[in-house]
Parts: structure tokens; sequence; C-alpha cells
């Protein structure tokens, strides 16, 4: 894979800022977010994935998202989330992206539709052959419904050129041990939960795309960067004292108490697009004490 980029380190699931109650996306927010997480050191950047209410932005608003975060970017690799649960309208949503410049489409499993093991790996093969960017596998059944298994990732990782890695949330260690044990060589494993970071990258994996990074990049960093040295004092340290960060983001659905954190950073405005909703007075004061803890 030499001629592939090798994801690893810390990458931001890059929040969206809308402004009044969701009407329009706020750009110059967009533009200051991405400034905040290169100079902090992310190694690379993850616009229009879960975390950034993508379902709910349009075609017109992912590509405007998509070339601020590029403009800011300072040459760090931007993958693009491109995922539906439709064939079509996958490769339909990476052809709308494609012409702006992502380094790499992150793709996740089909949601609601319950596909096979053989349904998921002829699914992702079409994917990848629709396109010659490079292709992040994204398994997370909590809120797809669908687990792909090891065997399937490790099937896709060798036979399919442009699929690059995978971003595991499934939270299933043994699967993950599995995946790292037996990936051909370039293959990436990135963590999706935050706060199994040091735990998977004791293991072998790579890095992390993280939620928790959006308010506290520079902690994040430094975790990421200790792991990788194999320096697990410092990496232990900062894993507790980012843990109710990473506990607290999620005590309502993501990206809820993320968004209310970064309105009390005064980044972004606390506002969100139907179906989700603002967070509730007691995840607000849950959020301000620990941005208190960590600041």
């Amino acid at each position: 894979m030499a001629d592939h980029i090798h994801f690893a380190g810390c990458g931001t699931a890059l929040l969206t800022p809308f402004t009044n109650n969701g009407d329009a996306v706020d750009y110059d927010a967009v533009a200051k977010l991405t400034d905040r997480q290169v100079a902090a050191g992310a190694h690379f950047l993850v616009p229009l994935g879960t975390t950034g209410e993508t379902p709910c932005l349009t075609d017109v608003e992912k590509i405007k998202i998509l070339q601020v975060t590029k403009e800011h970017s300072q040459g760090k690799p931007v993958i693009v989330g491109g995922g539906t649960n439709s064939l079509a309208q996958t490769i339909a949503s990476i052809k709308v992206l494609e012409p702006f410049g992502p380094d790499a489409f992150l793709v996740v499993v089909p949601y609601y539709n319950k596909p096979t093991q053989k349904g998921l790996f002829e699914y992702f093969k079409a994917v990848a052959e629709s396109t010659d960017k490079d292709i992040v596998l994204y398994n997370v059944p909590g809120r797809t419904g669908s687990n792909i298994e090891a065997e399937t990732t490790l099937r896709l990782a060798e036979e399919v050129e442009n699929i690059v890695a995978v971003k595991e949330a499934s939270s299933r260690y043994g699967q993950i041990s599995q995946i790292l044990r037996h990936r051909p060589e370039g293959f990436s494993v990135l963590s999706g939960n935050d706060d199994e970071t040091l735990s998977l990258m004791a293991t072998g994996a790579d890095g992390v795309i993280s939620v928790a990074s959006n308010i506290d990049p520079v902690r994040m960093v430094k975790l990421v960067n200790a792991l990788a040295q194999d320096d697990m004092k410092t990496a232990r340290e900062l894993h507790y004292k980012l843990m109710p960060l990473f506990k607290n983001c999620f005590i309502e659905s993501n990206p809820i108490p993320a968004k209310a954190a970064l309105s009390q950073m005064g980044l972004m405005e606390n506002s969100l697009r139907l179906p989700l909703y603002p967070a509730t007075e007691e995840t607000e004061e849950i959020m301000r004490q620990t941005l208190a803890e960590l600041f």
C-alpha cells in the first residue's frame, strides 16, 4: 500500500456548527475549528461523519464544509464521510464530494438493512471500485445494527487495494485484536471510541478518530503521541485525566454534549438540526464541570 496514505495518530471527527437553531452552517466557525485542530497538532481531519450531523446536511453544504476544511487543513489529510445505507446513494455521495479534494472516504456499515457478511463484502468492494480515493471502513454496530466481522474486514483489506483502514467502534476487543494480528502490511486500525484508545493502541492500533479532540485536541494528540512512543506512564496519566470527558460526551446522543461544551467555550452556537435537540440543563451542567476540571 505504498501509494496510499497510512492513517495514524489523532483524527478529529469534526462537529458541524450551525446558526439560528440549525438554519444555516456557520462556515466561519468551521474554519476556526479546523485552525484550532491544526494548531493542536491533530494528525488528520474527519469532517462529515456521524459527529458532524451529516445526514441532515444538503449536498451544497457538504461541499462547502469540505472546501473550508481543506483550505484550512494546512496539508493534513482529510477523510470525509460518504457512507449511506444504499450502494447507489453512497456512490452518488462520493461522486459529489470527490472533485473537492478529499484524501479518503469514511464509509459506514449500511444501517437498518442488516446485511449479511457476504453482502457487506460485496457492498464495500463495489464502493471502493467506484473511486480512486482511499476507503476507510467504519464499523459502529451500536448505530447501524450490524457488525462487520474480523474475517470480512481482513478479506476486504487483502483483496481491495484502496480499502486502507478501518475505524472500529464495535467495542469487541477480541474481534479488533484478530484484525490487528492478521491485517496486511500498511492497513490501519483506528479506534472509534475515545475511551478505548489506550487499550487498542497498546495492542497495536494506529490511532483514533476522536470526538473528545473537538474539545481538548492538545491532550488527545499528546495521548496518541505517548502511545505511539510506548510512553505508557504519560499515556495512562492523560487517559485518566480525559476519562470524564470521554464518558460525558456520550451521556446524550453524540454530538449533543460535545456541542454544548464547544458552545460554553465560545467556539460555536449550541444549535443542532432535528431530530437532534440541544442538551438538557443537567447535561449542560455536567459539561461545565467537565470543562472546569480540564481547563
